[in-house]
């Protein structure tokens, strides 16, 4: 016990407690540790506890709708979390992987209301804490489906791939066609009558089969690059294509949620309206009341 009141000395979450205080919780808490790729919990899994580390890292994460990792957070030495699944009760959110072998105490329900009863300022540091955490996540969220296919595409490029998009792009513009037309006027020229005869000129003459087989070469070499890059290219439109079915899956899910909240509103207005008229009919009869009639004798 006396170990477990020592860490948490170290731990800012229970930094406002005294020494007696610590020492009253550290009777209460259990001590945990783990090795570097445990799962400490899988999303869904149902919680009743959250974690405080004393030393190692733990990623955060969920997967999207598309199948994509999303890394919500690393804690480090000092941050907790599962704090949602202890306070209202319900499944994990989010899968914790230990990245670095860790110590972390725990905290149930129970010891919870300890802390707040030994420190209530605590409970405040904890909601600023989750606070943070939700508009973290919210903003991953919100960008999760969201890449430049031409960042994707660059990213990934070796300096094979690099050179074979330049080589493309450049056997593909005027400069590249004008360099080779005035190559081939001054090869041709110094290679018929009168240049062949002088002392520059005379090494390919007509038919010129030494540039025709300089032209064959460079060809078959320029033809690899382009291959090249076309298949980069096939790789790239598959990238967009996945992207696009992202986004596309993002609106459609967006859409839905959408129409659950305006069915949602539908059924407050709905609900508000009928009490409203219960009220407006019960104030209406409240003052006019039915007047009995009297009989003719």
């Amino acid at each position: 016990m006396r170990a477990i009141a020592e860490m948490l000395a170290d731990v800012h979450l229970f930094a406002l407690l005294d020494e007696s205080e610590r020492a009253l919780l550290a009777e209460r808490l259990d001590l945990v540790s783990a090795r570097a790729g445990d799962i400490l919990f899988n999303r869904g899994d149902p919680g009743d506890s959250l974690y405080v580390l004393r030393s190692g890292t733990v990623e955060l994460s969920i997967k999207n709708d598309t199948g994509d990792k999303i890394v919500l957070e690393v804690a480090s030495v000092g941050d907790f979390f599962g704090e949602m699944s202890l306070l209202d009760g319900g499944p994990r959110q989010a899968t914790a992987l230990v990245t670095e072998s860790i110590e972390a105490l725990v905290v149930d329900r129970g010891d919870l209301d300890e802390l707040f009863r030994l420190r209530p300022a605590t409970a405040l540091e904890m909601l600023t804490a989750m606070g943070k955490r939700m508009r973290e996540t919210a903003r991953l969220l919100r960008h999760s489906a969201t890449r430049n296919v031409n960042d994707t595409a660059e990213d990934k490029r070796t300096s094979v791939m690099k050179a074979a998009d330049w080589i493309s792009e450049f056997s593909g513009s005027i400069p590249f066609l004008l360099i080779h037309c005035v190559l081939f006027f001054i090869w041709i020229i110094l290679n018929v009558k009168p240049l062949s005869r002088s002392a520059i000129g005379g090494f390919d003459p007509y038919p010129f089969g030494l540039l025709t087989m300089a032209v064959s070469l460079e060809a078959i070499i320029l033809s690899v690059f382009v291959l090249l890059s076309q298949n980069r290219q096939v790789s790239r439109d598959r990238v967009r294509n996945d992207i696009e079915y992202e986004v596309n899956l993002k609106a459609e899910l967006e859409i839905a949620h959408l129409h659950e909240r305006v069915e949602a509103l539908e059924a407050s207005a709905l609900s508000r309206l009928e009490r409203i008229e219960k009220l407006v009919g019960a104030a209406m009869s409240a003052r006019d009341p039915v007047i009995p009639r009297v009989g003719h004798g």
